[in-house]
């Protein structure tokens, strides 16, 4: 695809601005003593850009950083600047490195901005539309963590950075071609692409996990209680145990009958809460007459050989365990000053 004289320019301009990145001094090979110290329960540092066009003259660029699925950071669009959302977020860089690296998201922001307004036209993009992008690396295995770089248009797959090249996804229209033919004219772009998702990226994931190491391992136990509901025109009831603020991910909740699992029991998806930790229900479709007898199992980590056991029948909600403990002691404290106050009376003469 040939340039007009307005895409030359813009793309000098991008392509400099980018090229004078490549020589800043965070580009450095990872540590071997960050490799060690990874939290193996998290895999991935990844950036999410929504950019939103409504017309030529108005675009919107919006980004986080995600650990897995913990957002670490955010982005000050206006003044173009990363928003750091945990205290050790930063990881190991310097306010220097990221000073320069929120600058260059800054630049490339702009420049991206600007090329596809330019050659919407020729792409072929009918206003309003929106990119999504998802770009960052995955922890494989202690030695080995891939890049990644894909952007999808209007929800699907569009196009992905791949061995030095942009590619179109499969199956796609020949627009997404054609945004890869201008995209791989700008080498300079490519480079410093290549060494984000490559070299910054690695680094900085396990400096995120080395840093946030004691947030990330620690432990925290779940609280679990039963719900159920009748299914309209029929004897069926849905049992659910539920789970929450538990804190690491993974957890075991099942349904049982004795020592037997029930293997009708069906676990929902692991859903975060506003505080970190986690949420899952798990139910379980029964005739009313066969509940009984049936309780839930909790296995996590937080309470080691120790799993939560209820009953079903004989339970009620956790929030009122602590009050069913206190209440009788306190009635026993009252009691016990009654009868001392009691018997001091009867023994004044």
């Amino acid at each position: 695809m040939g340039l007009d004289s307005k895409g030359i320019l813009s793309a000098n301009w991008f392509t400099s601005h980018l090229l004078s990145f490549l020589l800043i001094p965070f580009f450095l090979e990872v540590p071997d003593h960050l490799r060690s110290t990874a939290v193996q329960e998290y895999t991935s540092f990844y950036i999410i850009q929504i950019s939103t066009f409504a017309n030529q003259s108005w675009a919107r660029n919006q980004g986080s950083g995600w650990l897995d699925e913990l957002q670490t950071h955010g982005w000050e669009s206006e003044a173009g600047k990363i928003i750091f959302l945990r205290p050790w977020s930063k990881g190991n860089f310097s306010n220097e490195e990221l000073t320069h690296l929120s600058l260059l998201f800054h630049v490339y922001l702009i420049g991206l901005t600007r090329e596809i307004q330019d050659y919407d036209s020729q792409l072929q993009f009918e206003y309003p539309f929106e990119f999504q992008m998802r770009a960052g690396c995955e922890l494989r295995s202690r030695d080995t963590i891939e890049g990644f770089f894909q952007v999808a248009f209007q929800g699907s797959d569009f196009l992905s950075f791949q061995n030095m090249s942009w590619v179109p996804a499969p199956e796609t229209e020949g627009r997404a071609q054609r945004a890869c033919n201008l995209l791989n004219q700008y080498e300079g772009i490519k480079e410093t692409m290549h060494k984000l998702i490559g070299n910054t990226c690695p680094q900085f994931l396990l400096g995120l996990l080395d840093a946030g190491k004691m947030y990330l391992q620690r432990q925290v136990k779940p609280e679990a209680w039963l719900s159920s509901s009748p299914i309209l025109g029929s004897d069926q009831l849905v049992l659910a145990c539920h789970v929450s603020g538990y804190y690491p991910k993974p957890i075991w909740v099942m349904w049982m009958r004795g020592e037997q699992e029930q293997s009708d029991t069906q676990q929902g998806d692991i859903l975060p809460s506003v505080d970190g930790t986690w949420y899952v229900r798990a139910i379980l479709h029964v005739a009313a007459e066969e509940a009984a007898g049936l309780s839930c199992r909790v296995r996590h980590s937080s309470l080691g050989d120790q799993d939560i056991v209820l009953y079903w029948g004989h339970h009620f909600p956790m929030n009122l365990i602590p009050l069913a403990v206190i209440a009788p002691l306190v009635l026993l404290m009252v009691l016990a000053l009654w009868v001392k106050k009691h018997c001091s009376y009867q023994s004044i003469p």
